[in-house]
């Protein structure tokens, strides 16, 4: 019917037609936008609306809520005797029976029911006065000083410096708050300038560890490394982070840029980075030594599966394949199957995802997209040849979360001294974590070997 039309009304319809495709896939598009959350989109969990849900409500299974029958018990073990302060023995004196008398010299019928009870002591601060006396001399009468060398600087100890550098930068206390919980807890006045000082002393005092930590992850095979917005007395900053297999590093940068990734990495440094898709990581990094986040991929397919239509059905296609790869890597890592049967395993779903990705180039909103991730194709199946990589980048995304609740909470640093204590706190805080040692000692530690340095002065 459309033939016995003239050429121009046909052309005019086809031109049309052409205008409502393009339309209907904007309408999608941002239909696709509006959908958009902290799961499927880089917005972050805090932009989410209340009335939103995060997640999709399961389906009630009909048992009760808590622990169910057969669950193991998780409860408080018991210390050795040997690892007890006090013991207090309460013996029944009279039988609720007979009301006989029930004296000490019975022998008992069991063992004792063991009950330990945790309290922590009075916290009293020790308080030491160095008295330098001077004395003068009988035979010239010269008035001679004691020797003040052994007299330590300034006027807190080191355990008092630990806790503040441990308040301010592993717990994120502000200054005031540092204050006023130094007073309520251990009944230690201190001024908001002695907390800055003591705060700054132990940045110098940590200046080494993070320089060992440095040189740390330049020699890793696998590092994970992510950025976060950062700022510099209102200016912008890039907190950037790598976690390697036993040490965190933080940096801050002026530039989220292949060239501040550079020097966190270090010269040396010839590993595999798992990290976004971001562009400086390409800038930096051969695809052959990138491992991409398939978190990231899942959150941006689950972004396409909004948009309904042509782009939705993709979308929900390349989500199965992305919970297929997720199931078989939870297989291996559950020791269900060796890596050799993980690669056989995988074969099919590479083929799969390879063939949707081929189908999305010929799709307007997804194009671009695929054509990205066809040329990472090698950094996304990284994590199932090389053994330590992770198919997620999770590992540094929860190292960065304390950062990131710090920059919410202080909007920064004040200058570049300030940055390079929240450089190092960090550093030595998730270091700490990941091998497992106490960061109070480890604190001390650094801040007694720094005062032990002749050219010392208190801050």
């Amino acid at each position: 019917m459309r033939l016995a039309l003239p050429v121009e009304v046909q052309a005019y319809i086809t031109a049309l037609e052409r205008q409502i495709a393009t339309l209907q896939e904007e309408i999608a598009r941002l239909q696709g936008k509006v959908r958009q959350d902290s799961s499927n989109s880089s917005r972050p969990p805090s932009s989410d609306s209340p009335r939103h849900p995060r997640r999709q409500a399961k389906p009630p299974t009909g048992k009760k809520r808590g622990a169910q029958p057969g669950h193991p018990g998780h409860g408080r073990h018991l210390r050795p005797p040997e690892e007890v302060d006090t013991f207090i023995d309460h013996r029944p004196e009279r039988c609720p029976k007979c009301q006989s008398e029930l004296p000490e010299s019975l022998p008992k019928a069991k063992e004792p029911a063991r009950h330990q009870v945790w309290e922590l002591p009075p916290v009293q601060p020790v308080l030491t006065e160095h008295r330098v006396h001077t004395l003068e001399c009988p035979s010239c009468h010269e008035m001679v000083r004691a020797d003040s060398a052994e007299v330590p600087p300034g006027s807190f100890g080191p355990n008092v410096a630990a806790t503040v550098a441990l308040l301010r930068g592993r717990y994120r206390l502000s200054e005031r708050e540092t204050v006023a919980l130094m007073e309520d807890l251990f009944g230690l006045a201190l001024s908001v300038g002695s907390v800055a000082e003591l705060r700054s002393e132990a940045s110098e005092a940590l200046a080494g560890f993070h320089a060992e930590v440095k040189q740390s992850v330049a020699a890793e095979a696998v590092l994970n490394v992510d950025e976060t917005a950062w700022k510099q007395a209102g200016a912008g900053r890039w907190l950037w982070a790598a976690v390697g297999q036993d040490v965190v590093l933080f940096q801050v940068f002026a530039a989220r840029s292949a060239q501040s990734l550079r020097e966190l990495l270090g010269d040396g440094f010839r590993g595999v980075v798992g990290s976004d898709r971001f562009s400086a990581y390409g800038k930096a990094l051969p695809v052959e030594r990138r491992a991409v986040c398939w978190a990231h991929l899942k959150r941006d397919f689950n972004s396409f599966a909004g948009w309904g239509g042509a782009i939705g059905e993709w979308g929900n296609e390349a989500l199965a394949a992305v919970k297929d790869v997720f199931g078989l890597w939870h297989a291996f890592r559950g020791g269900g199957m060796m890596r050799e049967a993980l690669r056989q395993e995988m074969v099919p779903i590479q083929e799969r995802l390879r063939g949707l990705l081929e189908r999305g180039l010929g799709l307007a909103a997804t194009g671009t997209f695929c054509r990205n991730l066809l040329k990472l194709w090698p950094a996304l199946w990284r994590f199932v040849e090389m053994e330590g990589v992770e198919p997620t980048n999770n590992a540094v995304e929860r190292v960065l979360r304390p950062a990131v609740l710090w920059r919410k909470g202080c909007f920064g640093a004040g200058s570049n001294w300030g940055n390079r204590f929240v450089e190092r706190a960090l550093t030595v805080a998730a270091t700490c974590g990941k091998q497992e040692r106490n960061l109070l000692s480890v604190l001390r530690e650094a801040i007694v070997a720094w005062r032990a340095i002749p050219q010392y002065q208190p801050a």
